[in-house]
C-alpha cells in the first residue's frame, strides 16, 4: 500500500477538522475490514437502508484496525461525538459520499485531470457505447482506458468486471484512472450509472464529454419517480460544467430522437453535439440496412459523409455507434478512422455472444435485464429465427420490481417458450419473484406449461431449454452476461452463463467445434 501525502486544503473544501490530520495516508476506504494503519476511513450511509449498512457504526471497528483518520458526516453526530477524544482525527464532512470522492481522487493524484474522460450514461446501451468509443478512438490512434459494467481496461488486457456494479465505487474508480495514467492512456471511458451518479462515485472524473444514450423507466425502486431518475443522470452533464479546463471543448454528445435529451441538454452550458437517425441531428444515419447480425448506414456528419458498416446486429447497436462517432468528432478525430475502429468492433463479451459447440441450433448470451432492452434482443434473434425462439431469464431480487410484469410481457409477446428461473434473488423469495414475471406472460395471454415453465435451478433452466430446443431454434440466454456469480441472500455463488451453457452443451451434442 503506497503512502502519498495529500493536499488537505483542497480535499477538505466545507469539511470541519476535529484533531491533528496525519501527514501521510496508507488509503482511503470505506469498508472497515480494509482499514490498515494510517490509512483515512470515511463512514458512508447506507444508500438504501435496511439492505445496506451505514459506515457509521463501523468506526470503533476503524480505529482499532488503525485508520489514522475517520470522515464522518455531520448529520451523524450521536454516532461520532464520543471519538473526540483525540485518539484519531475526525473530518466532519456535510456529504461523506462527496468526501470520499474527493479524498480518493486526492490520494491518487487527481488522474482525471490528466485523461481526456468521457461519461456514458442512459437507460440501455451505455456498456456498448463506451465499449465502441473505446474502440473507435483507439482506431483513431488515441489511447484509451474504459470501465464498463462487463469489463475494465486500465493498463493492460481487458478484465472482467465480477463486482454486479455498473459504476464501482469512487475509490476504486480514482485507482482504475490512476492505473490509466501511469500506463500512458490519453482516454478514459466511464460508465455512469444512475446510481452512480445520485450516489457521486463519479465525482471528481473531470469528464470533457458526456454522452446520453436513452431513457425508459427503470430503478425507481431507487429513485422513486422518473423525473428523479432523469435528474441523476442529468448530474453527468451539469459535471462538465465543473471539471477542469484541459484545452478541450466540454460537450453533451445527445441522442436527438429521445425527447429527454431536451431536458439534460438544459442542464450544461456546453456545447451540444446531437446524433439520431429519425430526427435532424449534428451526426445521422441514413440508409440504415440491417443484415442478420450485421448492419449499414449512411453517415451524415458535419466532418463529411462516410459509409458505415458494423459488424453486430440491431439498430440500438447503430445508435450505440453514432454516440461513438460523436465523441470521437468532439475531439476533432478524424471520421474515417473513426468508422474504422468500428468496423473492426466484435462486440462486447455477454452481450448477443454466440456460444457454439456443435449444437444444431443458435445459443445467444445476452445480459437484456429491462423490458426494452429484451424487447430488442428478442426482435433481433425473432427475425433470424427459422425455428423457435425460445428464451431463459429472471429478474434480480432488491431491484426495480416494475421490470418483471414488463419483461414478462415482452417475453409473452415475441418469445414462442420462455422458461423462468432464477437471477440474483438476493434476500427476495426466487417463488415470488418468478410469479411477478408470470404474471405478465399471464397477461399477454400465455399459458404455463404450453408456452412458459418454470425452473428455479438456473443450471437445470440452461438444461431444459436446450433438451427443448431442435434444428433452426435460437435460445436466448438473458439476464447474467458475464457476471461471475449468482447472488443468494448475502452470497456470491460461482456462475458464468457462458462457461455453464459449453458445459451443458459439450454434455449433450458434440463439441468437436470449437467454442
Amino acid at each position: 500500500m503506497k503512502s502519498t501525502q495529500i493536499d488537505w486544503t483542497d480535499a477538505l473544501d466545507g469539511c470541519r477538522v476535529i484533531g491533528t490530520l496525519p501527514a501521510d495516508v496508507t488509503g482511503v476506504f470505506y469498508d472497515s475490514r480494509q482499514v490498515v494503519p494510517g490509512s483515512l476511513f470515511v463512514a458512508v450511509p447506507g444508500a438504501m437502508p435496511p439492505l445496506s449498512r451505514d459506515g457509521h457504526d463501523f468506526l470503533s471497528a476503524a480505529v482499532d484496525r488503525g485508520a489514522a483518520a475517520l470522515v464522518v458526516q455531520a448529520d451523524r453526530r450521536e454516532q461520532w461525538e464520543s471519538l473526540q477524544d483525540g485518539r484519531v482525527a475526525l473530518i466532519v464532512a456535510p456529504d461523506s459520499r462527496r468526501a470520499l470522492a474527493r479524498l480518493a481522487a486526492a490520494y491518487n493524484g487527481y488522474p482525471a485531470r490528466q485523461l481526456r474522460t468521457i461519461g456514458v450514461t442512459g437507460t440501455d446501451g451505455k456498456t456498448t457505447t463506451v465499449h465502441m468509443t473505446a474502440s473507435a478512438l483507439a482506431a483513431a490512434g488515441a489511447s484509451t482506458g474504459f470501465l464498463s459494467s462487463v469489463e475494465f481496461q486500465t493498463s493492460g488486457d481487458p478484465q472482467i468486471n465480477a463486482t454486479h456494479m455498473t459504476t464501482l465505487q469512487s475509490p476504486e474508480v480514482q485507482t482504475a484512472l490512476a492505473e490509466m495514467v501511469d500506463a500512458g492512456r490519453e482516454y478514459a471511458v466511464i460508465e455512469a450509472s444512475s446510481h452512480g451518479l445520485a450516489l457521486n462515485r463519479v465525482d471528481d472524473c473531470e469528464f470533457d464529454v458526456a454522452v446520453f444514450t436513452t431513457l425508459s423507466a427503470d430503478h425507481l425502486d431507487f429513485h422513486r419517480t422518473l423525473d428523479d431518475y432523469l435528474a441523476a443522470k442529468g448530474r453527468l452533464f451539469e459535471m462538465l460544467d465543473e471539471s477542469v479546463d484541459k484545452g478541450v471543448a466540454k460537450t453533451a454528445v445527445l441522442n436527438a430522437d429521445d425527447p429527454a435529451s431536451a431536458r439534460l441538454r438544459a442542464r450544461t452550458r456546453a456545447r451540444a453535439l446531437t446524433y439520431g437517425i429519425e430526427a435532424a441531428a449534428d451526426v445521422r444515419a441514413e440508409d440504415v440496412s440491417l443484415q442478420g447480425f450485421s448492419s449499414t448506414a449512411r453517415l451524415r456528419t458535419s466532418a463529411g459523409d462516410i459509409d458505415l458498416t458494423l459488424p453486430v446486429p440491431g439498430l440500438y447497436s447503430v445508435y450505440d455507434a453514432l454516440a461513438a462517432v460523436a465523441v470521437g468528432l468532439a475531439f476533432d478525430l478524424p471520421l474515417a478512422t473513426l468508422a474504422e475502429g468500428l468496423l473492426r468492433f466484435r462486440g462486447v463479451p455477454g452481450r448477443m455472444e454466440m456460444i457454439d459447440c456443435g449444437q444444431p441450433f443458435q445459443v445467444v448470451v445476452d445480459i437484456a435485464s429491462t423490458p426494452d432492452a429484451l424487447r430488442r434482443v428478442l426482435e433481433v434473434l425473432r427475425s433470424q429465427t427459422q425455428g423457435r425462439l425460445i428464451a431463459v431469464f429472471g429478474c434480480a431480487g432488491e431491484r426495480d420490481r416494475g421490470r418483471r410484469d414488463g419483461m414478462g410481457r415482452v417475453a409473452g409477446e415475441l418469445a414462442d417458450f420462455v422458461i423462468l428461473t432464477n437471477e440474483d434473488p438476493r434476500t427476495e423469495d426466487p417463488d415470488a419473484i418468478v410469479s411477478e414475471i408470470a404474471a405478465g406472460l399471464i397477461k399477454n395471454g400465455r399459458h404455463e406449461g404450453n408456452v412458459f415453465a418454470r425452473v428455479l435451478d438456473r443450471r437445470a433452466a440452461l438444461r431444459e431449454a436446450f433438451r427443448r430446443a431442435h434444428a433452426g431454434d435460437v435460445v436466448l440466454l438473458a439476464g447474467k452476461g458475464t457476471e461471475q456469480s449468482i447472488v443468494v441472500g448475502r452470497e456470491h455463488y460461482p456462475w458464468d452463463e457462458r462457461v455453464v451453457a459449453r458445459e451443458l452443451l459439450g454434455e449433450m451434442f458434440d463439441a468437436s467445434q470449437p467454442a
